[in-house]
Parts: C-alpha cells; sequence; structure tokens
C-alpha cells in the first residue's frame, strides 16, 4: 500500500484514517458523545489529506455532499470534534486539522509551511515552557504553538 504524507513524514495513509476514525468512535462511546454522521463526516474530510480547510471549505463539502449548506452544520461539528481533541484549530491559519494524536491528552504544536501549507503536528515542543512554567510557579492550563517555516519539499523546491 502506498504511503502518503502525514505533516512532513511518510506513512499508509489508509490505515492513519481508519485508526483515527476507531478512536473517535471509541472515545465517543466511552464519554457518552454522539457522532453523527455530519460530524463523523467532517473528521473524515479532515483526514482526507491531513492539510488545515476552513469552515466554509468543509461546508462546501458538506453541501455538496447533501448534508446542508448552512454555516452552523460545520461550526457545529467542528466545534464538537474540537473540544473531543480530534481536530485542532489552526489560528493563524483560522482553519482545522485532523489531530494526528488522537486519543492522548496533549498540547499541540504546528509547524505550518508559508509556502504550499502544508501544517504538522508535533507533541511534545512545548516541553521547554512547561520546564519554565513549573520553575515560575504558573500553571499552564493550555498552550497551543504555531511556528511557520518551509517544509522539506519546499526547501528542495527552493534550492532547484
Amino acid at each position: 500500500m502506498p504511503s502518503e504524507s502525514l505533516g512532513f513524514t511518510s506513512h499508509d495513509h489508509t490505515s492513519c484514517v481508519a485508526s483515527a476514525l476507531a478512536c473517535a468512535e471509541a472515545t465517543c462511546k466511552e464519554r457518552k458523545a454522539q457522532l453523527t454522521p455530519v460530524r463523523r463526516r467532517v473528521l473524515e474530510i479532515l483526514l482526507e489529506n491531513h492539510s488545515a480547510m476552513g469552515a466554509y471549505d468543509v461546508l462546501a463539502r458538506l453541501d455538496a455532499e447533501g448534508f446542508g449548506s448552512k454555516p452552523p452544520i460545520a461550526y457545529r461539528a467542528l466545534a464538537f470534534l474540537v473540544e473531543q481533541g480530534f481536530v485542532h484549530r489552526i489560528e493563524r491559519l483560522n482553519a482545522f486539522i485532523a489531530c494526528t494524536h488522537p486519543g492522548t491528552v496533549h498540547d499541540p504544536a504546528f509547524m505550518i509551511c508559508r509556502d504550499c501549507g502544508l501544517v504538522a503536528e508535533a507533541q511534545s515542543a512545548n516541553l521547554a515552557l512547561q520546564k519554565a512554567a513549573t520553575e515560575s510557579g504558573f500553571q499552564l492550563e493550555q498552550t497551543v504553538i504555531e511556528a511557520q517555516g518551509l517544509c522539506p519539499a519546499c526547501q528542495t523546491g527552493a534550492t532547484t
């Protein structure tokens, strides 16, 4: 089976999607939360290629597939998926991306390619911030780190 890009590395994308959906289903069952058809489809859309998408891009896909064209449809599904930890919001892009570490509690850090827009999630990039907070007596409640630069593919393309 061919591998596809997950952030900046290759992986078995079919297995990745199946694993993320299974995790979402199990987590929702455990939490007694409903993974409705719309919510599941929004997660599937975001899992398709691991790129960040705006809410209106998601809504356009939902509308084309017969789920409706009203913005609350997409926003409610996205809010649920963020709340459950299956999706993250990328502030810099005003967009959403499927979590690459579903089922784990973590504060994400994102690397955003300024050329192609590819986004990669790093799970433990904020360790220095956590250490500084502990040393200063500050209690962290939530962190999101967003860094912009060039992905390996764009670096190669820029030098040729």
